[in-house]
């Protein structure tokens, strides 16, 4: 109803101040028309009326329509609304109770009477406007996600979001996003060519035109969409573009997508326009939601024996209208070792090496007391004097990266009750021997890195001083507490190796520091090259294991480099290098 404030004054004094007071009865003609207009046009009564919902449901629609389209002139305003239920209802209807009366008598003989019709709210046409151009949902693998759109270029959430249960976060990944909806796809390729460099833009004029035609001859989501932009933009034009050379930054942010992380409610947990920062800050959050589904007694802790039947690599439940997935592992915690459920299949796979090595040590003899007595004293020496201070880091990083070796020796991924056992009886045949073999190997390599450090000391003449921060680098990422099982068990020849190259490097150093910043400069672009490839990789994956390679790739090239009598473990360039990390 339409509510009054009412005034009284006598003599000049106030006696009753906005005390509220119906205004129907007092100005019945102009009470109807507030009525009308806010209960009404503007949507603002309470009601289940099927004609009431069925209005707004249609109002919503057609703004959807202008979210899509991006432009505010296909709704009509209020004031037609207005006009639509004016002449449809009688005078003195001026609150809820007199309009139901009213309806509940009109609607046995015009039930229809109320109802608005799509042209009424339309001011142009949308036919332009297609399901296929803004879809309603997005498909990813098996799994459908929700699309809304929003048009306001003030607000976080402008453009195009997908609504990703946090339960479902670890299972999506940024692929095929960039190309966001079709209805948005060429507007975006236009902005990305006027974001090209001056030299290279120029060759695209004008950029609609050749937007249009990309997105017509492009395949979407066969590739990036600047991967699938550079090769037709060469196929038009015979001139080379790469996809670095894109300033996305310039991006509009309504031609990005936008990500939109909900609770189980529906409820906004976070938004944002980089999938994979989300995920390094919704990491606990996303845990926590896949354990809440997950049944009850799959974690388990303090165990120090294999007595929790079979651990499945992965854990399905279905949670609503989607599938929530896990990765189950055991986690390390030095005196046992606990079940944990993790969101990523990558991080589960690491923790579940590092705890099964961990179980099978509290299941069988350590092989400290061995390597005590089998090692000679120039060995135990070269281990007490570790750049790491305590010994037993050091015991501890041989003993695991021994383990790892049998284990992988006979490629066991242990999994239940009957491989855990397998695999305890071969490690505890084989660990003191090949325990004892990788610290004789990890004595050469220390005594090599403690000479070098006592050469690297003293005085530096500055011809050399670039050549020396540069080995001191290298020492860094060669040595380091951890070292043993970072490197494993295949590389530690070639880490004594390369250790043996800086020592022929330092020799001819002073001879000729001219042909050492050469091979410096060389191995600079490889380097730089890989840690462009490394900053591509997102954070929620694993860094691919061509890029690993490459890594050793550089180690072998600084060999090829500084000290070839020592030979390689293949034919290595700078060439093959960079071809190298650009496939990968």
């Amino acid at each position: 109803s339409v509510i009054a404030f009412e005034n009284q004054v006598l003599y000049g004094l106030t006696v009753v101040h906005r005390r509220r007071v119906q205004y129907g009865p007092i100005n019945p003609v102009e009470a109807r028309e507030i009525f009308i207009r806010s209960a009404l046009a503007e949507g603002q009564l309470q009601t289940k009326e099927a004609f009431f919902i069925a209005n707004q449901k249609l109002l919503e629609d057609v703004e959807a329509l202008e979210h899509k389209s991006r432009r505010r002139d296909i709704l009509v305003d209020e004031q037609v609304l207005m006009d639509f239920y004016e002449p449809r209802i009688p005078e003195g209807i001026y609150n809820a109770p007199k309009f139901f009366s009213w309806w509940k008598e009109a609607r046995r003989t015009q039930p229809d009477l109320l109802d608005f019709n799509k042209s009424l709210l339309m001011q142009r046409s949308a036919d332009h406007i297609s399901a296929l151009d803004f879809p309603d949902t997005w498909h990813k693998g098996n799994i459908r996600l929700q699309l809304s759109y929003h048009f306001d270029p003030a607000a976080s959430d402008d453009g195009v979001s997908v609504h990703i249960p946090v339960a479902l976060l670890n299972q999506i990944d940024d692929t095929d996003f960039d190309w966001l909806v079709a209805g948005m796809r060429e507007e975006k390729c236009v902005a990305l060519i006027k974001s090209l460099p001056k030299g290279l833009r120029r060759n695209f004029v004008p950029a609609p035109d050749y937007a249009r035609a990309c997105v017509q001859a492009m395949q979407p989501f066969s590739a990036s969409l600047l991967d699938a932009m550079c090769k037709q933009l060469l196929r038009m034009s015979g001139t080379r573009v790469n996809p670095e050379d894109f300033d996305v930054s310039q991006m509009p942010v309504h031609l990005q997508m936008n990500f939109k992380i909900e609770d189980d409610k529906g409820k906004l947990v976070a938004q944002g326009r980089v999938l994979d920062t989300l995920k390094a800050e919704l990491q606990g959050v996303v845990a926590k939601a896949i354990r809440q589904v997950a049944d009850k007694g799959i974690e388990k802790e303090a165990l120090t024996e294999w007595s929790f039947g079979d651990l499945p690599k992965q854990f399905e439940q279905r949670k609503g209208n989607y599938q929530v997935r896990a990765f189950p592992a055991l986690i390390d915690n030095k005196d046992s070792v606990a079940i944990k459920l993790f969101d990523d299949e990558f991080e589960a796979e690491a923790a579940h090496r590092q705890g099964l090595r961990r179980l099978l040590l509290l299941n069988i003899p350590s092989p400290v007391k061995h390597l005590q007595q089998a090692l000679p004293n120039k060995a135990k020496l070269a281990m007490y004097f570790n750049p790491f201070g305590q010994v037993q880091i050091l015991i501890d990083d041989i003993i695991a990266a021994a383990v790892q070796q049998l284990l992988d020796e006979k490629a066991l991924d242990v999994r239940d009750a009957v491989q855990f056992d397998a695999a305890k009886d071969w490690v505890r045949q084989e660990l003191n021997p090949t325990a004892e073999q990788i610290a004789l190997k990890v004595e050469q390599i220390l005594t090599l890195y403690q000479g070098i450090k006592k050469r690297t000391k003293g005085k530096i003449s500055l011809d050399i001083a670039f050549a020396m921060s540069d080995i001191q680098s290298q020492l860094d990422q060669l040595v380091f507490k951890g070292f043993v099982e970072a490197c494993g068990w295949k590389r530690l020849a070639d880490v004594a190796r390369y250790l043996k190259a800086i020592e022929i490097r330092i020799d001819k150093l002073p001879v000729d520091p001219t042909r050492d910043r050469l091979h410096m400069q060389s191995i600079t672009k490889v380097q730089e090259a890989l840690a462009a490839q490394l900053a591509k990789v997102p954070r929620s994956q694993p860094v691919p294991a061509a890029l690993i390679e490459a890594r050793w790739m550089i180690e072998e090239y600084r060999v090829s480099c500084f000290a070839q009598a020592l030979g390689t473990a293949y034919p290595i360039s700078e060439k093959r290098i960079l071809n190298h990390i650009l496939l990968s």
